[in-house]
């Protein structure tokens, strides 16, 4: 039987980090269905004393990201008086930086949505793979991508790059479609990580069988013929192999972990690209005395 309960979020921002924490701590109860209220930009007591009626007609944890103590402090006190638990959200982290750091924390709200470096290049990277999704450019602008992925239709290249994308990283994606060769300027491509995306063809079939009936689409082609679906996958994991491209299955996987791993792939490849300039360096700065001997 599942079980109801309201979860009251109050954030002085835009309620994006308390929502992600919120969805990670509730996928660890099953049969629990959380009923969010959602408390946006709140930054005065006033907002506070409003939200409350609503805590008070629908009663559950109060979940909050508050960074002025002050204003912490009075929900704490509304909360206890209203007789239901407040978490702080932020506050042990805050506090474990602050005494190892040694230095108290600006206690401003919204600092992590300012229009900074990081913010323009995420939105740099989301216009990079809308126009470069599903093979739609090539060419020399595909040397500027962080990623690109290739995969057989259905194989989550799309949502993976969108996801990328937020994180601030240029990913392109090139669909493998049987009898259609890739573009062979991909081949001669050195900065991109290149992965390899696969399925088990079982669920590649249900996948597209989904997909083409919610077109309306019900005429019968090699597209959903499991031993046609079979060969494209083993033909994909050939081209992978003779690459030497790396191989993500995302038969079991999420979205989120397909692109964490192509994360922990971009950074290792990056690190020994990093290496690779330091040794050369250490090694033209050893042989330049020979040759201002000479």
């Amino acid at each position: 039987m599942t079980k109801e309960i309201n979860l009251h979020l109050v954030s002085d921002s835009t309620g994006g980090t308390l929502n992600g924490v919120v969805k990670a701590c509730m996928a660890q109860f099953s049969d629990v269905m959380p009923i969010e209220h959602l408390w946006n930009l709140v930054r005065e007591e006033r907002q506070i004393d409003n939200l409350m009626k609503t805590v008070a007609e629908q009663p559950g944890p109060v979940l909050f990201t508050l960074v002025d103590d002050a204003l912490a402090h009075y929900l704490q006190e509304k909360c206890k008086e209203a007789g239901v638990p407040s978490v702080a959200v932020l506050q042990p982290i805050m506090q474990n930086l602050s005494d190892y750091l040694g230095i108290k924390g600006k206690s401003l709200p919204g600092l992590q949505h300012m229009l900074d470096e990081e913010y323009f290049a995420r939105i740099d990277a989301m216009d990079y793979a809308l126009h470069h999704d599903d093979g739609q450019r090539t060419g020399r602008s595909l040397a500027e991508a962080d990623v690109i992925l290739l995969g057989v239709s259905r194989t989550s290249k799309t949502p993976t790059c969108l996801y990328l994308a937020n994180r601030g990283v240029k990913a392109a994606n090139i669909p493998l479609v049987p009898d259609i060769p890739l573009p062979q300027e991909i081949f001669t491509l050195k900065k991109p990580l290149f992965v390899g995306l696969t399925e088990s063809p079982a669920r590649l079939v249900e996948l597209r069988t989904n997909r083409l009936e919610h077109l309306g689409e019900t005429q019968k082609t090699d597209y959903l013929q499991p031993e046609k679906v079979k060969e494209e996958v083993a033909k994909a994991r050939q081209l992978y192999t003779r690459m030497g491209w790396p191989v993500i299955d995302v038969t079991r996987r999420s979205v989120e972990e397909t692109a964490a791993e192509i994360l922990t792939l971009l950074s290792r490849k990056r690190e020994i690209e990093q290496q690779q300039k330091q040794d050369k360096k250490r090694q033209d700065d050893t042989q330049q005395p020979q040759s201002l001997q000479k």
